[in-house]
């Protein structure tokens, strides 16, 4: 039972992974036993479950099948071991995405204690500042900034993230410190993934927006924010990327004395299946950061 148990799981990964090597990585198997175990499946079966070629390996109509009826049925029977121990210890994998910054700064840290208390639970983190699908990359759990697409999925607000401007002390030095928000026309910015050519800046009950077009765009916040700490120029960013680099004076803050709001943090669930209790520990350990 354990073994079909295993091979449950492993076909579940695949099917999410697209990928017989990923999928074995997660539950420390080598590819070929993972190829082996997934054809067993089949035979036992008597269905193709994917289709294989030399780059991807994609679900048959009979694997998708499949796959919707095995799924939560894994994660029920999940569920009742974890309330069977009775102990809160949590076991399994969890698929957790994540941007680069929130994972830098706000989950990595916070891991030690989590795997700690939770010594047969592990871990695969999806580190992509590119929102994920959650069912078609068998994400458990990610952590999203900003408004929540419509998708029926189960979203737990953790908080808010405070938005500010940041630039080099020498690239201040060199190009002069904005003193109101028109100023920034006269500066080179820097701008992140997601990043609008509108930034909105609120003092005294007064709001003010600028449509300001980026001089160097990066694709992940934490190449912005390098960017900047080189000198590049100045750009937006949250709280707590920025926070060591305020310590380290390797950063400064640029019209403090404005607002730019704050982004919500939610942890979301994929609709369709139950949460792992896993997944559930994860956002809950995670909530304390907040």
């Amino acid at each position: 039972m354990s073994d079909r148990l295993t091979t449950l799981r492993l076909f579940v990964r695949v099917a999410h992974a697209g990928n017989f090597s990923r999928a074995a990585r997660e539950l420390g198997l080598s590819q070929p036993s993972a190829s082996r175990m997934i054809a067993t499946l089949e035979k036992e079966i008597g269905a193709a479950l994917f289709t294989r070629s030399t780059r991807a390996v994609a679900l048959t109509e009979a694997g998708s099948e499949y796959l919707a009826r095995v799924e939560p049925a894994l994660a029920s029977l999940e569920e009742a071991d974890y309330i069977a121990r009775g102990t809160g210890e949590l076991r399994g994998v969890v698929r957790a995405a994540a941007s680069s910054s929130f994972t830098e700064h706000v989950l990595i840290p916070r891991l030690d204690d989590f795997l700690t208390r939770n010594p047969k639970l592990k871990l695969s983190l999806v580190v992509d500042d590119q929102r994920q699908d959650l069912i078609s990359e068998g994400v458990d759990v990610a952590f999203r900034f900003g408004p929540l697409a419509d998708s029926g999925a189960t979203a737990r607000r953790l908080g808010s993230i405070r938005r500010l401007l940041v630039a080099s002390p020498g690239y201040l030095r060199r190009g002069g410190r904005p003193k109101i928000p028109a100023d920034l026309n006269a500066h080179a910015i820097v701008s992140g993934p997601g990043a609008s050519d509108r930034w909105t800046f609120e003092k005294d009950g007064r709001q003010v927006s600028l449509r300001l077009e980026a001089r160097i765009a990066v694709s992940t916040n934490e190449g912005a924010v390098r960017a900047a700490m080189a000198g590049l120029g100045i750009a937006v960013t949250g709280i707590i990327a920025a926070r060591q680099a305020f310590a380290d004076r390797t950063l400064v803050q640029v019209l403090s004395d404005w607002d730019m709001g704050a982004v919500d943090v939610h942890a979301v669930l994929p609709t369709g299946r139950e949460a792992i209790a896993g997944a559930r520990g994860l956002a809950d350990h995670v909530l304390g950061a907040f």
